[in-house]
């Protein structure tokens, strides 16, 4: 096991849940020292109790990373507290799938998964950059999805904003090399986070899973009944059929810990039985 997360200053937005708050119990639990923020500030607190029950250090500052003042207080409050920012896991996000025909009950969530998925990354870059270009050296990790790779029906505003995380992150990487790594993570369906609650029509899952959409949904229905075929809910079989959600943590968090000459550019982690098309 490799140790170059131990006394990193790890930042983590949307920290209150889902990957935010399991790369932040990873990364403390590995010597890190984090900084959590979410606009949910109980749970967020709960995520800074667990780490500090477990005997490390988190420090919980409630954030919307919608507001750049926001993100700039949080980036700040880092460096008072622990003399540097290190890494910056831009994890909050939403996915509001619809279809065009769902506008009228869809518009709101577009907007603030626009505002939250696309401007809340921009809004962490900005945060952070001045200090890690003083430093020296930094590291963003942008929390993308496999949305982002192609459009499909019923994840247009989704899928774009995404898409949008990939610019940012190459961007980003080509003008900072050299002071900045840049890691793009683009998660799978995994349904354990939760994220899945933001989905204003259901049937629009089927963009992701085209002719496989009938065998995934009967898989999930026997996943919620607790009926699922021992093979599709075993990571060890061949079969499983969807991430656990510290799956995927587990990878960000081998992304942060590595040496500050190698960098890990992308991430995508599959369950190898899943149904998704992209």
């Amino acid at each position: 096991m490799t140790d170059h997360l131990s006394g990193k200053v790890v930042v983590v937005t949307g920290a209150a849940g889902g990957f935010g708050r399991l790369v932040s119990l990873k990364s403390a639990a590995r010597g890190a020292r984090l900084v959590c923020g979410d606009v949910d500030a109980a749970e967020l607190a709960r995520t800074v109790e667990q780490i500090a029950e477990a005997g490390g250090q988190a420090l919980a500052v409630p954030t919307d990373v919608t507001d750049l003042g926001q993100m700039q207080a949080l980036a700040r409050q880092a460096v008072e507290r622990f003399d540097r920012l290190d890494v910056l896991v831009n994890n909050a996000g939403t996915m509001p799938l619809a279809f065009y025909a769902d506008h009228a009950d869809a518009m709101g969530a577009w907007n603030r998964c626009i505002d939250v998925n696309f401007r809340g990354v921009l809004n962490g870059i900005v945060a952070v950059y001045d200090q890690m270009l003083h430093q020296g050296r930094g590291h963003v990790v942008n929390v993308s999805s496999i949305y982002g790779n192609f459009p499909v029906a019923g994840a247009g505003v989704y899928g774009a904003t995404k898409a949008a995380v990939n610019f940012l992150s190459e961007s980003l990487r080509i003008e900072a090399q050299g002071k900045i790594k840049v890691t793009t993570v683009r998660p799978t369906g995994v349904p354990g986070t939760g994220l899945g609650a933001g989905i204003v029509n259901p049937e629009a899952i089927v963009g992701i899973l085209g002719h496989k959409a009938p065998a995934y949904l009967q898989m999930m229905q026997a996943h919620l009944a607790g009926e699922l075929p021992a093979a599709h809910a075993d990571p060890d079989s061949i079969e499983y059929y969807a991430l656990a959600p510290e799956h995927l943590a587990e990878q960000i968090v081998y992304a942060i810990d590595q040496p500050w000459g190698i960098s890990i550019g992308d991430i995508t982690v599959r369950a190898s039985g899943d149904a998704y098309l992209l």
